[in-house]
């Protein structure tokens, strides 16, 4: 396949460099503006030629998609700029404001083609069938077909919304160019006349593939839960290292494909020296950053070999657990006192939970009165950043 050439070509081995990514996005953009083109070129002509707007609105549909492969290029090359002193987190988003301008120059488009459909509907007219009309839509499905698959393998080898974005909108392509080839043939052979009303059908295709990719640029741009996969082995691997003990308040920043930042609360054994500790929290950062991961943690100390506040962790633990299994507490430690004795933890309230704060506060004072009467819990309520 094309796209494995151009990744081959470009050296990409798992995780693609800013100046891979370059490279690649070039490439694959070059080839978009001259399909595109080409397809357009042949349906606008025959468009006109066989009295076609559906086909017509497909051809500039095609000019709109070489539009979009030079806003690739455009984006892919700015992207790829270092860092500087206005922007020290780099200029990968950039690629993302460009998954916005593709999607609206989709949305003007589907709305315009909705116009001159619906216009031809009230305002029919007869196609003129050709076997060089219907050779002419063949080619245009199967080279979109090529073109999704073709930005689909590069998308997944770099990484990129943009180029997702842009398979989507092949795709798209390749359906809206079947129903118009569907109208011209029971034309041809029923005598019936769809062609606006399938003009109308690919307008509003077009529109929702458009809504899509501008929903999935902005939830980016907006900041997203960070995949539950990415996640969980993010989890896994701080917790491998002896002497993290666990790990909570796990933030992902994204700035692009290649400008991942997280940050995270380790625990460590109070008893151990606090330069031992560190030295431990700086080799995990250190392993990660050379999987391209800037990692930042926090060091939270526990008290492990109190029985008392081991046991009181636990009952408080399971008793959250009573009104939710989804709730969770951490950095959880114990002020003893003769008169009054504070439990002061965190509880992590998920975003699919309803149960209220307040509900949550009463029930496990009430747990923690009926066991002595100067226990007294002082929670702080959060949400997850990890979804």
């Amino acid at each position: 396949m094309l796209s494995k050439f151009i990744l081959k070509k470009a050296n990409v081995q798992g995780k693609a460099t800013a100046e891979q990514r370059e490279q690649v996005g070039k490439m694959t953009s070059y080839v978009g503006i001259a399909l595109n083109i080409a397809l357009s070129v042949m349906k606008m002509i025959s468009g006109l030629i066989f009295h076609s707007v559906s086909i017509l609105a497909d051809g500039v549909n095609n000019l709109s998609d070489a539009g979009n492969s030079l806003i690739l290029l455009i984006s892919f090359k700015l992207s790829s700029k270092e860092a500087d002193a206005e922007h020290p987190f780099g200029h990968e988003r950039i690629e993302y404001l460009a998954s916005c301008i593709v999607a609206l120059s989709i949305l003007l488009l589907s709305v315009e083609l909705f116009r001159s459909s619906f216009d031809k509907i009230l305002h029919p007219s007869d196609i003129d069938f050709s076997i060089l009309l219907v050779v002419v839509l063949g080619v245009s499905i199967l080279g979109k077909l090529l073109l999704y698959k073709f930005y689909k393998g590069c998308a997944k080898g770099i990484d990129s919304t943009v180029l997702e974005a842009s398979a989507q909108d092949s795709i798209n392509d390749v359906y809206s160019t079947t129903a118009v080839l569907i109208s011209t043939l029971l034309f041809r052979f029923m005598n019936i006349n769809l062609d606006g009303y399938m003009g109308v059908a690919v307008a509003i295709l077009i529109f929702i593939s458009g809504i899509s990719i501008m929903k999935d640029a902005a939830n980016k741009i907006l900041g997203e839960a960070p995949d539950k996969d990415f996640v969980a082995s993010m989890e896994k691997k701080i917790c491998s290292y002896p002497g993290i003990y666990g790990i909570h308040d796990l933030m992902v920043h994204s700035y692009g494909p290649n400008r991942c930042f997280v940050s995270a609360h380790a625990e460590v054994d109070s008893k151990v020296d606090i330069l031992v500790s560190h030295d431990l929290i700086d080799r995990i950062e250190k392993d990660f950053l050379e999987e391209g991961i800037h990692l930042v943690i926090h060091l939270d100390p526990i008290v492990l070999d109190n029985p008392l506040i081991n046991q009181l962790k636990e009952e408080v633990s399971a008793s959250v657990k009573e009104l939710s299994g989804d709730l969770k507490i951490h950095d959880f430690r114990a002020v003893l006192g003769k008169t009054h004795s504070n439990l002061i933890f965190d509880c992590v309230i998920p975003y699919s939970c309803h149960i209220k704060q307040e509900e949550i506060e009463k029930h496990l004072q009430e747990m923690l009165s009926k066991k002595k009467e100067t226990y007294y819990c002082v929670i702080t309520f959060e949400r997850p950043y990890n979804g």
